[in-house]
């Protein structure tokens, strides 16, 4: 453990999971290296764009089951076991992908190890982040889970595309995958090695491993509140995954370059990454819910039309288009707090809650692009923002009905005082 522990309590980082931290940032630094030009990279080798479209709706289909089961198995098997696992997909999926099918370029083989590949960070992260969910105190617990967004985030997104950057151009394009391994070991063993910290949960029947998967379902039943946060976690991040489909497009039609829209895209999650920060110290100083729905939601809800609009009446201005896509960013930022308000939904089953909200997080890989397809033909690319700003703005409204227990308790102990008070 890292001798400065008071350091990193007061900033919000359990200081018993720093070296986890780490590991995720470097970790998500090689898993998201390709995510930039992978795609025409393939169709300039022969690939189709229906081929491309396949292979990324098959990787998002297990990012979705993926982010599921690492709630339930971090709770069946402990979050190392989980972590590990993830690790050992991504390099099966890797070498599949790289070495057997890109060599060939044998679709059906890189359309099975690109899913396979895609089980691989989910578990990793994702398993991550419910170790930190049980481990940090409450009243730390925004801080916390903003910090994973800022580490996740920043490498999938920022040192990901950085890094890529300069290995396209020093290894080529297949050895820059193949250097992803390096990273992700490199990160796994910062994250497992280097982290002691210890992991231990309370059951009612331990040796029931299946009944410990079936919660992860179950606990929408039981605890419907849970839900509700999953499908606001769905709405998240549909629109992150629906701009790359149309936006760019629709920016060269108002005279940005697409390095330009690169450029207002990379920025948007450096503020996005800073924001993850920022929104963690107010979610635990404003309230979680309040957070989610008005910097969240609401802002979301405003910053996407002015994102789509702001082109129009300042066609070329660089400027004025940046100020607006870092305003997006930081208001995706205002969600963080979710991380924190799910697990508090529930006394025990914590894992099986963060289930929920990471399935929702991987559905959004493949419901933003979906959106796109299926209603950009009938209601163009200003129906299709509309829809997205009308998605936030519903999250708002459902947010508000994410009450932790002791709020519920609260609500339900404070009316008949009231009507007291009203009645002597």
């Amino acid at each position: 453990m890292p001798s400065n522990e008071k350091v990193f309590n007061k900033v919000g980082i359990p200081a018993t999971l720093v070296w986890g931290y780490l590991g995720v940032l470097i970790f998500m630094m090689g898993d998201g290296m390709e995510t930039g030009w992978l795609s025409p990279w393939l169709i300039e080798k022969g690939m189709t764009i229906q081929h491309t479209a396949s292979l990324f709706t098959a990787y998002g289909i297990t990012i979705a089951v993926s982010s599921w089961l690492s709630g339930v198995l971090v709770e069946t098997y402990g979050p190392r076991r989980s972590m590990l696992a993830g690790l050992l997909l991504y390099i099966a999926g890797t070498v599949g992908f790289v070495g057997m099918g890109l060599g060939n370029m044998n679709f059906p083989v890189m359309l099975a190890t690109y899913a396979l590949r895609g089980l691989g960070y989910p578990l990793f992260a994702y398993s991550f982040l419910v170790w930190i969910s049980y481990a940090t105190p409450k009243h730390m617990l925004g801080r916390a889970v903003g910090w994973f967004w800022f580490v996740f985030t920043g490498g999938l997104n920022v040192l990901g595309a950085f890094y890529s950057t300069w290995a396209i151009k020093n290894l080529g394009n297949v050895n820059a995958l193949w250097s992803s391994i390096a990273w992700v070991l490199i990160g796994a063993a910062f994250a497992l090695l280097f982290n002691k910290t210890r992991f231990t949960i309370r059951r009612n029947n331990a040796g029931s491993k299946m009944q410990e998967l079936k919660k992860g379902l179950t606990i929408i039943r039981e605890e419907p509140k849970v839900m509700i946060a999953g499908i606001v976690r769905v709405i998240n991040t549909t629109a992150q995954f629906a701009f790359p489909v149309f936006l760019p497009t629709y920016m060269a039609q108002h005279g940005f370059s697409t390095t330009a829209w690169l450029y207002i895209w990379g920025t948007i999650f450096t503020s996005n990454i800073a924001f993850n920060l920022i929104f963690g110290f107010v979610g635990d100083r404003l309230g979680w819910r309040q957070t989610i729905g008005w910097f969240g939601g609401v802002g979301c809800a405003i910053t996407t039309l002015l994102l789509y609009y702001i082109p129009q009446q300042a066609a070329g201005n660089y400027t004025i288009v940046m100020t607006a896509g870092i305003l997006w960013g930081a208001c995706l930022a205002g969600y963080v707090p979710l991380s924190a308000l799910v697990p508090s939904l529930v006394k025990k089953d914590k894992g099986a809650a963060m289930s929920i909200l990471n399935l929702g997080a991987g559905l959004a890989v493949f419901t933003g692009p979906a959106i796109v397809g299926l209603f950009i033909g009938t209601v163009g690319s200003e129906g299709v923002i509309w829809i997205l700003a009308g998605l936030y703005l519903l999250s708002a409204v459902l947010t508000y009905f994410i009450r932790t227990p002791e709020e519920t308790y609260t609500a339900t102990t404070t009316a008949p005082l009231a009507m007291v008070a009203e009645n002597p």
